[in-house]
């Protein structure tokens, strides 16, 4: 298999508009229910809207939704407390996979999120690895997350990798999908 299944017929979905484009987000409520909320909360709240896409590796994966770059600093959002590692839900981190951000504890994920762009068997859960928790798929607009991952990238403070866009890629919204 090299892909997760479709979200279930009527599933929630997200539009995500950004400065090169848009994008849909089925969402895996019944895998990952807690994860959902969680991300859906912060849709509901416009956490994500004007937050830019900080870390951009080509062949690994595009992560934003936690930063805004104001002047030449890039400003951590305010973020709800922790969630639960849903990582144990059958889902892999195949392409078009859409996954928590976290520190190196397992239960840390709160808004930050990564969008796969390749097959990354070693951020899946193993007997070896806690995993990462998918909880969502790029249904529409790949392209559109392709060339994000195609961007100019540099290394800024804070970042410790040459991986932020020299020019934002902003997420200038992301609305649940009527």
């Amino acid at each position: 298999m090299t892909e997760n299944p479709q979200p279930p017929e009527g599933a929630a979905r997200v539009v995500v508009k950004t400065s090169l484009g848009s994008f849909i987000i089925g969402l895996y409520e019944e895998h990952s229910p807690v994860t959902v909320t969680n991300f859906l909360s912060y849709v509901n709240a416009q956490h994500f809207d004007r937050t830019v896409f900080h870390r951009v590796i080509p062949g690994f994966m595009i992560q934003g939704g936690g930063f805004v770059h104001q002047g030449s600093q890039f400003v951590r959002n305010d973020v709800d407390p922790p969630i639960i590692l849903e990582s144990n839900n059958g889902l892999k981190n195949y392409r078009g996979a859409v996954s928590m951000a976290r520190t190196q504890m397992p239960d840390s994920a709160s808004d930050q999120f990564f969008i796969n762009l390749d097959h990354n068997q070693f951020l899946d859960r193993s007997d070896i690895e806690i995993g990462y928790a998918v909880f969502g798929v790029v249904q529409e607009g790949m392209d559109v997350v392709d060339a994000i991952a195609a961007v100019e990238t540099h290394r800024i403070r804070p970042f410790p990798e040459p991986a932020t866009p020299v020019e934002d890629v902003l997420i200038l919204s992301v609305r649940l999908q009527r």
